[in-house]
């Protein structure tokens, strides 16, 4: 036994020893090319002095620099963007910077070591130690580079590393145009950094090493580009022993040296080693194909909501000599993803291991426009999306094809992805456009460079094509690529390097969604009368559809200077700093709850039309599941940028009502009143039937007297909706001369509640006059730290009260009462009826020690109550 503990004990060693990865993420400096008088082989010897140089933020861009930096303003507040220099006008040069970074690290004998960016825009030339890594011009931001440096390091371990990056060569007008003039889609970079209808333009145009920098060491062999394909065929449940499930794995295996190298590649999951022996040639890559290997009663992978997110351990190794010569470490979670064409609907049904999946989704545009990411704000982002009961996000094609860190989040939280390629209609030239530089026909054929496009989608789609959350590709927004390039990705690229997800040529193509309403194929944007989503169909599978989302008044300080912090008029030109961060105006719906009185009282009375609108949108697709649609998109869920339109919650993290009126709408098993016709509807969206449920509708006035309307009996089949009863004929022998509040629920047999719903009635006029009249409802607040990072938050509204109405609860910092962001609050801008209370759950990391929870409400006076 001791024996074989030392030979574990050995084995682990070697496996650390042989894989060693690290970021070059410190200690870089900067400086603009017009200071700099020399050339690379002179900058990047560790002779030539650095003094006065500026600390460079890497991964980051040139803006994120010059911000860290005091050089410039804040460009999300207020209007401080306008007081930045813009590319187009400076010129490139203003944003073309030298990066150097100096660090330790000597060759050893057959040893290794590998130089990786994963990302830098646009294009840059790489120095070490006085000698040029790049015999051509790195070009692009979505491709990686990589160099084996071994040679180029010093002998004496220090080492200095020299990038200067250029930023596009079009950076586009920004004349206010989608992309501007349309002109940056000539290259392969952002194109919403030129400005779109929820961003104002990004001065740099995301120029940096905006990526991270990694120093890998490897022995003889270089192993990467894991490939894992995972099947599991015929229909699933969640629960229960599994029928086995089959992995596919490939793998490349670079030789970088003179001498040919026999080994053994293998790899280990789930207690089993599959291994193959190899003989690889001198300065030869190669891709490695395993045998099949049969797992038996798997732990699946399966979407938010309908199962658990259970992810494997993987790891490749290449073995010689008893060394490990290198390895990959990724995660795998088992699933299968298959598409079939819904006759009825006319669209696409997204089916995860043999179960149909309604698409409740969000539209993505990119984590934060100066491209400042990390781990915790993606887990943080992705985690709202959770919250929010969708499961699926779709990345927009005018920003990035995202992080591994971002996939990694949509693996944890069961987020599938909608994955788009770097084209968007409006630059990419789907129709004429007055704003746009060159016609329809020079820009259907953007970027200039195709063949970089291509050797880019190769590229990225090795980076990503692992991740269990990967669902499907998608061409562009909105338009195809170009011929050229369309079609080796459908013929080529994808089924040669991925070959399991299904490819739509574009996000809103006919084979997704088959458009015979006229228009675009996606919409209608923009707030929109809540009956509407119940009765007007739109495009069975829409990709993009809704937009309102201003944040609360907390929210709106963070970036609106207090001189502009002025509640909007309808049809009055906003506030230039409103304005500036493209508000839509949406009073015709505030006004009915009493014309704002100041912007406190505005954002509280938007935070009700947001939480009513997506809670309708999401009911009203949810209603006609499987008979009208197969899914919605929603556009979109989140800004980048300090934007006053379609988020759930806003750039600092912040929720608004947006994101709990969605959440409630989109609850797997969820009981609500269609506004139409009063007909209470319960939608079940899980694999298996429920029955003995009791449905209960009960209505409140507005001095909180109960009044009983009906509950009854009955059971629901699996992913299925069912009417229940209706409830005009009571609500109409109700006074409704100053409006209602209506009460659903589905209670168990133990009279545990399911699902509940609250709506708020207009009186007869469609006014919510009894609203502006509600009485206080003094509320019992009590907030206990039940165990690290997490509070309950428990409200009590007495016997004999009003409804306590849409109430926030905010986790603060008792001294200086600022909310801590993230927080993640079970549910919020919740009501408590008469008699009752209810437990909000509320997560959060990093906090201070000293807690407090601030609660305030449309009839509850602001409190503050510490945690105990």
């Amino acid at each position: 036994m001791r024996k074989l503990l030392l030979f574990f004990l050995l084995v682990a060693n070697i496996c650390v020893q042989a894989q060693q990865r690290y970021e070059l993420n410190t200690g870089w400096l900067c400086n603009n090319i017009k200071e700099v008088k020399v050339n690379g082989q002179q900058l990047s010897s560790t002779n030539f002095s650095l003094n006065n140089w500026m600390p460079a933020t890497v991964p980051g861009t040139v803006l994120t620099t010059l911000l860290n930096n005091k050089k410039v303003p804040d460009p999300f507040y207020g209007m401080n963007n306008e007081k930045i220099e813009d590319v187009y006008k400076t010129g490139n040069d203003h944003y073309t910077y030298w990066f150097v970074k100096d660090f330790s690290e000597k060759a050893v004998a057959n040893e290794q070591v590998w130089l990786q960016f994963r990302g830098i825009n646009y294009k840059a030339e790489f120095y070490l130690n006085g000698k040029k890594l790049n015999p051509k011009t790195h070009e692009g931001m979505h491709i990686r580079a990589e160099y084996n440096i071994t040679k180029f390091l010093s002998p004496t371990g220090k080492n200095r590393l020299a990038v200067v990056v250029y930023p596009p060569d079009f950076p586009g007008n920004p004349n206010g145009g989608q992309g501007g003039d349309g002109t940056i889609a000539k290259g392969l970079t952002t194109q919403y950094t030129a400005g779109w209808d929820w961003i104002q333009p990004i001065r740099d145009r995301n120029t940096g090493i905006w990526d991270k920098v990694t120093i890998e060491k490897t022995k003889a062999i270089n192993v990467k580009n894991p490939h894992v394909v995972t099947l599991v065929p015929g229909k699933r449940l969640p629960t229960g022993a599994q029928k086995p499930a089959t992995l596919k794995v490939s793998v490349e295996v670079e030789n970088p040296t003179n001498k040919v190298v026999t080994g053994v590649v293998q790899y280990q999951i789930a207690g089993k080693t599959i291994s193959k022996s190899i003989s690889l040639p001198a300065s030869k890559t190669t891709t490695v194909n395993f045998a099949d290997l049969s797992i038996e009663n798997p732990k699946l992978w399966w979407p938010s909501g309908y199962g658990a997110q259970n992810l494997y351990d993987l790891k490749i190794q290449f073995l010689s000599a008893n060394q490990v010569f290198d390895q990959e470490s990724l995660k795998v979670g088992l699933r299968q993803i298959d598409n079939i064409w819904n006759e009825h609907t006319k669209s696409m049904g997204a089916y995860v291991n043999g179960q149909k999946i309604f698409i409740k989704g969000g539209n993505w545009i990119i984590s934060d426009a100066m491209l400042r990411f990390s781990d915790a704000r993606y887990d943080a982002e992705i985690r709202y999306h959770k919250d929010m009961n969708l499961n699926l996000i779709r990345i927009w094609g005018g920003a990035i094809l995202e992080r591994p860190e971002f996939y990694n989040a949509c693996d944890k939280y069961g987020l599938l992805v909608f994955q788009d390629f770097w084209f968007s209609g409006d630059c990419n030239g789907r129709w004429v456009d007055p704003m746009k530089k060159e016609n329809q026909w020079t820009r259907r054929n953007y970027p200039d460079n195709h063949p970089l496009v291509l050797d880019a989608i190769e590229d990225q789609v090795k980076m990503i094509r692992n991740h269990a959350s990967l669902a499907f590709w998608c061409g562009g927004n909105e338009i195809t690529p170009p011929e050229d390039i369309l079609n080796p990705i459908k013929n080529d690229i994808l089924p040669r390097l991925d070959g399991t997800r299904l490819f739509f040529d574009f996000s809103n193509s006919d084979e997704m969604s088959f458009n015979d309403l006229g228009g675009n194929g996606d919409g209608p944007y923009g707030i929109q009368d809540p009956k509407s989503f119940w009765s007007t169909k739109t495009f069975p599978y829409n990709s993009e559809v809704g937009s309102v989302g201003v944040g609360d008044y907390e929210s709106l300080e963070r970036f609106i200077p207090a001189k502009n912090m002025v509640a909007p008029q309808f049809k009055e030109k906003p506030d230039s700093v409103w304005d500036y961060h493209k508000y839509i105006a949406y009073e015709q719906y505030i006004n009915p709850y009493g014309k704002a009185k100041d912007v406190k009282d505005f954002a509280m009375k938007a935070q009700l039309v947001n939480y009513d609108q997506y809670r309708a949108l999401m009911e009203g697709f949810s209603n006609k599941m499987w008979d009208w649609y197969t899914g919605s998109i929603i556009w979109k869920t989140q800004n980048p940028w300090t934007a006053l339109r379609g988020q759930m919650y806003d750039y600092y993290l912040d929720p608004n009502a947006c994101l709990y009126g969605l959440r409630k709408g989109s609850e797997s098993l969820h009981v609500m009143m269609n506004p139409v016709d009063s007909m209470v509807t319960v939608v079940n969206n899980g694999f298996t039937g429920l029955n003995n449920l009791m449905v209960q509708a009960k209505a409140y006035d507005m001095d909180g007297k109960e009044h009983f309307i009906t509950q009854a009996f009955n059971s629901i089949g699996p992913s299925s909706v069912r009417r229940f009863f209706p409830i005009n004929d009571f609500l109409k022998k109700l006074d409704q001369k100053e409006g209602l509040f209506v009460s659903l629920r589905i209670l168990d047999q133990k009279q545990h509640i399911l699902s509940e719903n609250i709506y708020w009635l207009t009186d007869k006029n469609g006014e919510y006059s009894g609203l502006q009249k509600l009485k206080s409802a003094p509320l019992k607040v009590t907030a206990t730290q039940k165990q690290a990072g997490k509070v309950e938050v428990m409200l009590s509204n007495k016997e004999g009260n009003p409804v306590a109405f849409f109430n926030r609860v905010a986790l603060i910092d008792q001294q200086t009462r600022k909310r801590i962001l993230p927080a993640f609050y079970d549910d919020n801008y919740i009501s408590i009826l008469p008699g009752e209370n209810k437990t909000i759950v509320v997560e959060y990391t990093g906090a201070p020690e000293n807690l407090a929870v601030e609660v305030y409400g449309w009839n509850v006076e602001r409190m503050k109550v510490q945690v105990q």
